[in-house]
């Protein structure tokens, strides 16, 4: 699926309907939750689920997926981030429930990939019950990756947060390999953060996907560009989201458009 990183950038590049766009090279059971529910024709049987790779104490990529649920909620869809009980990471989420928007964030006794995909299937099926759409973000930890086909099902759509740095590359294209060895149909995306320039952003997504495909056999899709810049520390400072705190800080505009983009791939994922 061809992805235009320039279409979460357009804020960030000069005024220029002839600017260079960034493509993907790439390119070429029922559950506990579900039993006796009624399904209305106008809704989704389960929302789509994501699984994001987040390791522990990586303050910058949980907050970021944190955001990214209440821009999803802002949008007006469902968005709930699932995240397993671990006393070490608790910090870096809210309290569990409804929060800004009704975003929210569910904890789950989960101690393996399989304890959090059920989990994880049972809510994307809550949830639809109420929703015309929405998500179902779920941090994994990345030690739970290999071995990883006994996740297979959270891991049909895996989003991966990278840096430009070459050591978080390589680490990233790891993440990608175990997701890939657990389960060959999985769509992997990927969201670029911290980059100093379009052009630095531009040419780490096109390394990893040139990898990716060389050696995985892997088509990675574009998820476009995060601005890590002084805003997004304030705000996991504060504590509040990007979009409330400082709605009009390129970090939040482009978080609302990595937002838009995932609800538009969950449109299509979503199980009726």
């Amino acid at each position: 699926m061809p992805r235009d990183l320039a279409d979460v950038l357009h804020y960030f590049l000069p005024t220029d309907p002839a600017a260079e766009r960034l493509r993907n090279p790439g390119e070429e059971g029922e559950t506990e939750a579900g039993r006796g529910r009624e399904h209305r024709a106008d809704r989704p049987a389960a929302l789509a689920i994501v699984a994001i790779p987040i390791g522990d104490r990586d303050v910058v990529r949980a907050a970021l997926a944190w955001n990214l649920a209440v821009e999803v909620a802002r949008l007006g869809a469902s968005a709930s981030l699932l995240v397993p009980a671990d006393s070490e990471m608790s910090p870096l989420w809210p309290e569990p429930g409804p929060g800004p928007v009704g975003a929210e964030v569910v904890v789950a006794a989960a101690g393996s990939l399989r304890d959090l995909s059920r989990t994880a299937l049972d809510l994307a099926v809550t949830r639809a019950a109420d929703a015309e759409e929405g998500v179902v973000l779920v941090r994994v930890p990345p030690t739970w990756l290999p071995g990883a086909s006994e996740g297979r099902a959270l891991l049909r759509w895996v989003l991966l947060f990278a840096s430009p740095e070459r050591g978080d590359l390589a680490h990233t294209y790891g993440l990608a390999k175990h997701v890939s060895d657990g389960s060959a149909n999985s769509r992997v995306g990927i969201t670029i953060h911290g980059a100093r320039r379009v052009g630095e952003a531009e040419h780490a997504f096109h390394h990893l996907a040139g990898v990716a495909r060389r050696h995985l056999n892997l088509g990675l899709v574009s998820y476009g560009l995060l601005v890590d810049d002084l805003h997004v520390y304030r705000a996991i400072v504060a504590r509040r989201p990007i979009g409330l705190e400082h709605p009009q800080s390129r970090a939040a505009r482009a978080l609302r458009d990595v937002a838009r983009l995932v609800l538009e791939d969950a449109r299509k994922d979503a199980v009726v």
